[in-house]
Parts: structure tokens; C-alpha cells; sequence
């Protein structure tokens, strides 16, 4: 399994049958007992009241950024840091979603 980005990983065969397998609802409504189970799991292993699935790590770092900061704040990064290292594609969020520079 290739961790490095959420779209160079390949599923196995028995992930593609977990997943044809799974029990699906709308996560959005919260009818996804497999988020909705991810969550409470993930909540209780960091030891937070709860905790948010989001489907890739460009969704994560920019609900991060939005998070910590306020329009018009300045975000320094780390230089091996992921938002800076493909800043190509997530510069561009953390500008227009966040409104940081």
C-alpha cells in the first residue's frame, strides 16, 4: 500500500470486496454507520469528543488552515511540509478558501 498521497493508492482486491460489501448511507445526512463508526472510533482513539472523515488530505489540510487562522493571516510552512510541497494545487485553496497568503 502506497501512503504518500490519497491518489496514487490502489485498492487490493479484498478492499474492493470490503468496500462492494460495506453498509452505505448518505454521510451527509449522518446515515453512513461505516463513517459514522470511523469517526467514533477515531474520536475515542485520539480522545476527542468527536472527529470529521474527510476523503482526502487536500480536504484535511485545508479545513486545517481555515481552522487556525483568520482572513488576510500569513501561514508559514514548513519546507517539507505537504501544503508547501504541492502548493500548486493547495496554494490556491488556502488563498481563496481561507483567504491566507
Amino acid at each position: 500500500m502506497d501512503l504518500r498521497s490519497d491518489t496514487v493508492t490502489l485498492p487490493t482486491a479484498a478492499m474492493r470486496q470490503a468496500m462492494a460489501a460495506a453498509e452505505v448511507g448518505d454521510d451527509v445526512l449522518g446515515e453512513d454507520p461505516t463513517v459514522r463508526a470511523l469517526e467514533e472510533r477515531t474520536a475515542e482513539i485520539l480522545g476527542k469528543e468527536a472527529a470529521l472523515f474527510v476523503p482526502s488530505g487536500t480536504m484535511g489540510n485545508q479545513l486545517a488552515v481555515r481552522t487556525h487562522t483568520e482572513p488576510g493571516d500569513e501561514i508559514l510552512l514548513e519546507g517539507e511540509s505537504h501544503i508547501y510541497l504541492v502548493k500548486r494545487w493547495e496554494e490556491r485553496g488556502v488563498r481563496t478558501l481561507a483567504q491566507c497568503h
